[in-house]
């Protein structure tokens, strides 16, 4: 492949994951982990080290918007701030990955971490999500199942006036207010404000060195994908991409999701030599489980693991063809909607973030209600 300022941006978005990848093992950073912590022992570490990333994301977004580096209310991908609010989709998007992340043991960055640890578990959850995956991005699934009751139910804000689904957005059109930047950043800076108020709060939290590390890497990686890709790189990029022979996928506006990345990577596979179809997505993937590998061979912590049963089995692939579609239909995962998707304060990825929650929740209520039934 020759050197191109698409190539390197690629290397960058690459480089950058696998330094995700080795502090998400190193730290044991996980997002259905911090629910289940938070749920069934009162430990909300793992959970504060969620909300941290989050608010560092935001607060480098507020850093990027406020110095004109980049805009996020333009085209992105996924269209975080569009003006189309598809709540019902946001919800039962949400509702299905949460519920299919606690069915196969992690959601999609931790699956990625878990196969470079060696988890073979994981590599069937990723081969069945990113199948399914494939299939709402790449085939009529998408159109013919959800797209009729997902349109019916959208919401277009720009007929109420409201520009697009950015909470000061749509604060000031609730009040009357006209919408100016000054007065969006302020509300970006007010929940920054809380999240750390929330995480900081906690002892545990502040005394515990891989949920501040974890929490600081994930967000910083935010940032920095969407300073790569929104600012005059990837104005280079894409002006690159415009005049290129063959067009390379998805050259647009972005920063790290890992749910539809697993359907571009099946996408490429299918056609290993059109070298186009590797796009920031299916890099960042690679580089999640290359560095989780690393980091398991230096830390001796590589251990081959499978099924322990057929119900293992059963529960994992179920929970991988919830995560492949609700991921997609929700537009984003833990780190896509919950951690990306907040960093833009988009309305929608709120709501998948807490339906997300309720349905991993509810999940693990109800596994452990049926435990105590079979005991």
């Amino acid at each position: 492949m020759q050197l191109t300022i698409h190539t390197e941006v690629l290397g960058a978005v690459f480089a950058i994951a696998i330094i995700m990848g080795a502090v998400t093992s190193k730290t044991s950073f996980c997002t259905m982990g911090a629910v289940s912590d938070w749920l069934n022992i009162g430990d909300t570490g793992r959970m504060r080290a969620w909300v941290f990333s989050m608010a560092v994301a935001l607060a480098g977004v507020i850093a990027l918007e406020a110095t004109g580096v980049v805009n996020l209310s333009g085209e992105t991908f996924p269209p975080y701030r569009t003006a189309n609010f598809a709540w019902i989709r946001y919800l039962v998007g949400g509702l299905m990955f949460g519920i299919g992340m606690t069915l196969a043991s992690g959601c999609g960055n931790r699956t990625l971490v878990r196969i470079g640890s060696g988890n073979l578990k994981s590599l069937v959850v990723l081969v069945i999500a990113s199948f399914f995956a494939y299939l709402m991005l790449w085939t009529p699934l998408f159109e013919k199942a959800f797209l009729p009751w997902v349109a019916a139910t959208t919401i277009n804000l720009q007929s109420y006036g409201v520009a697009n689904q950015e909470l000061g957005t749509i604060l000031a059109g609730m009040i009357g207010m006209t919408v100016s930047k000054p007065f969006n950043l302020a509300v970006a800076a007010a929940v920054v404000a809380g999240m750390l108020v929330f995480c900081f709060k906690s002892a545990d939290f502040r005394n515990d060195s891989d949920h501040l590390l974890s929490g600081t890497v994930l967000g910083i990686a935010v940032i920095a994908g969407w300073w790569i890709t929104g600012g005059s790189i990837g104005r280079e990029w894409k002006d690159y991409a415009e005049m290129a022979t063959m067009v390379p996928s998805r050259v647009q506006v972005q920063s790290y999701t890992f749910v539809s990345p697993m359907g571009d990577s099946l996408r490429y596979l299918l056609q290993p030599a059109n070298l186009a179809l590797v796009n920031f997505g299916v890099v960042a993937l690679a580089g999640v489980i290359l560095g989780s590998s690393v980091w398991a061979v230096l830390a001796r912590e590589f251990r081959l693991e499978w099924f322990a049963s057929w119900r293992d089995f059963a529960n994992h692939a179920v929970g991988a063809v919830l995560m492949g579609t609700g991921g997609v239909l929700s537009m984003g995962c833990t780190i896509g909607q919950a951690i990306t998707g907040i960093s833009t304060l988009a309305v929608g990825s709120i709501l998948t973030f807490l339906a997300i929650v309720i349905g991993a929740a509810g999940t693990m209520k109800y596994q452990y209600w049926r435990l105590e039934r079979e005991a």
